[in-house]
């Protein structure tokens, strides 16, 4: 009989023959799992597991005692930082590894089957590293390294096989128009369809910027959707050079220079709508970095009221720019909003007897109607180059992009003084902190004061979604130190959370800004003659009624349009 066992045993390989050996399977089960297995056409493990004759986990203990390697459980390893690029998606599928990372030449792999020898010399090939194995359970594995291989061939191959309605309209955008040889290296069909399929999701997603990022040991597509950056997909890292270069053909940009920064634009029909697209490259360690900027102009043809504005903040914004001259200016960081209650106000004044004319870096939003102006460094026209022209050509409302410097701003008081209405922004703070912006960059104060009609500071809150939302339950002194007072927390309202749902984005659909409209009143011109500090003026403006950005956010709070989190994080400043 022993002599039979031994046979049986010599007989088998690999892991069959480990878990005989250790005692943890009959050589007759063995046997019969090894036929079965081959019958079927599974590997072994599989076989094992599937016919209950062990568990996953007591099979991967086994394996680690009795070949002195590592156990480790994949629930406590976070996927999204294991390692995409070591090893073809093909190879991983084929022989169900996970590479976990590399030392030296070394190379970890999470494996149910470390006796595997077939699989360690076709790595070792395929690498030149030596394989590590570290036992995982079976069923984990499978779940992970199914994960793995689909997203990464589901992304060109499966998205490639889709059917678009996709035109791409190329314009130019000063540079050389590429070469026939150029973009026919570039159609590559799957990248070309990824692409499209990266727009369109990207647009049905109401995203406002595409990020295309390669790292050392992975490519991934994130979409700002409501101000929050979150990942699509991993794309397999070998297509970031073909999908660089798509983009920059369909751009117009130089696919040949990869070395420093590069704007173009491009378009997209969709069926009956026409969308821009801003495209900014950029070189990094591992690749070009590509922001892809979604310019819809239906933004700027919502109305004032879509913005946020309240009704005392909304009348005095229509009441400066109905004005016959003076200037508007519109303050907050990148990314509030600015441009967009800029093209909002242009919107209302673009009527036929109304001569408009913009200088912008670029023109962002095309408005049929208004004459815009792109600087161009290079050429020689920048801002206030382009204002001096503009002051030739008869107009009635002049927008400037951005206020940079002393020349640019003292042409536009000059405009403003003269009969034009001028409309600008400035990255300040707030309303107050803009009047001693513009007096540290050097315009006189009595230019300020006479010029100026309004100053209003924004910023962007995420909407709570209506389908979802929920009662909040804050501690008394938090809402206090959050900024209400005791008069405000009078039981006749209640703040809501975000709680999440298949309609929106973690319990927040769409944004809405939070204003502070100061319009520049005859005591806060006195305040400027007299170099008042921003304090000074941020308390004259709270005595003429003027909500600051806290209490405008806290207002959306009680109308349950945002989360008191939301306000906080906007105006923790």
């Amino acid at each position: 009989m022993d002599t039979v066992a031994d046979a049986s045993k010599a007989f088998l390989s690999g892991v069959a023959r480990v878990l005989v050996h250790g005692g943890k399977l009959q050589p007759a089960k063995a046997e019969e799992l090894v036929r079965s297995a081959k019958e079927k056409k599974l590997s072994f493990i599989a076989e094992l597991i599937g016919s209950n004759t062990m568990t996953p986990l007591a099979l991967a203990q086994s394996l680690s005692q009795a070949l002195a390697a590592p156990l480790l459980d994949l629930d406590a390893v976070d996927t999204q930082k294991l390692p995409k690029s070591f090893i073809d998606s093909k190879l991983i599928g084929q022989y169900k590894i996970l590479p976990l990372g590399k030392r030296g030449s070394r190379l970890f792999l999470a494996c149910a089957d470390p006796t595997d020898q077939e699989a360690s010399e076709r790595i070792k090939f395929a690498t030149q590293l030596s394989p590590e194995w570290v036992v995982v359970e079976y069923d984990k594995l499978i779940k992970l390294v199914d994960g793995q291989t689909t997203s990464a061939n589901q992304a060109l191959e499966t998205i490639a096989s889709a059917d678009f309605e996709f035109d791409v309209t190329e314009e130019e955008v000063g540079g050389a128009s590429p070469s026939p040889e150029a973009v026919a290296e570039v159609e590559d069909a799957p990248v070309v369809r990824f692409l499209q399929k990266m727009l369109i999701d990207a647009i049905n997603l109401r995203a406002s910027d595409l990020h295309f990022e390669p790292y050392e040991f992975h490519y991934r597509v994130r979409f700002r959707v409501d101000g929050e950056l979150r990942e699509i997909t991993q794309p397999p890292i070998a297509i970031k050079e073909k999908l660089a270069s798509r983009i920059k053909v369909i751009s117009r940009l130089d696919i040949s220079e990869k070395r420093v920064p590069q704007d173009g634009r491009m378009k997209l029909r969709f069926g009956s709508k026409s969308i821009d697209f801003r495209v900014s490259t950029l070189p990094t360690l591992f690749g070009e970095k590509i922001v892809i900027r979604i310019l819809d102009s239906s933004s700027a043809k919502m109305g004032i009221e879509a913005l946020g504005y309240e009704p005392e903040e909304k009348e005095r914004l229509m009441h400066a720019v109905h004005r016959p001259y003076g200037m508007v200016l519109v303050t907050g960081p990148t990314g509030s909003g600015k441009t967009v209650s800029l093209y909002t106000c242009l919107n209302i004044l673009n009527q036929p007897g109304v001569n408009i004319s913009t200088v912008e870096d670029p023109a962002e939003i095309n408005l049929p109607g208004i004459n815009q102006v792109n600087v161009n460094d290079k050429a020689g026209l920048n801002f206030a180059s382009a204002l001096k022209s503009f002051l030739r050509q008869d107009p009635d409302v002049i927008m400037v992009g951005e206020i940079r410097d002393l020349d640019t701003a003292d042409i536009a008081i000059k405009a403003a003084q003269t009969g034009h209405l001028v409309l600008s922004t400035l990255h300040t703070n707030d309303a107050p902190s803009t009047l001693t912006r513009l007096l540290n960059m050097g315009v006189a104060p009595f230019n300020i004061a006479s010029s100026l009609l309004l100053i209003t500071a924004q910023r962007l809150v995420r909407r709570l979604c209506e389908s979802c939302k929920a009662p909040a339950d804050y501690p008394r002194p938090a809402l206090l130190r959050a900024g209400f007072t005791e008069s405000e927390l009078d039981g006749t309202w209640r703040p809501y959370r975000a709680v999440g749902c298949s309609a929106c984005n973690n319990g927040y659909r769409g944004r809405l800004g939070i204003y502070q409209a100061m319009p520049i009143t005859d005591a806060i011109q006195r305040l400027i003659l007299a170099n008042g500090s921003a304090n000074d003026l941020a308390i004259q403006a709270r005595e003429d009624g003027v909500r600051d950005l806290r209490q405008s956010g806290l207002l959306k709070v009680r109308l349950g349009a945002t989360s008191l989190e939301e306000v906080i994080a906007a105006t923790n400043e």
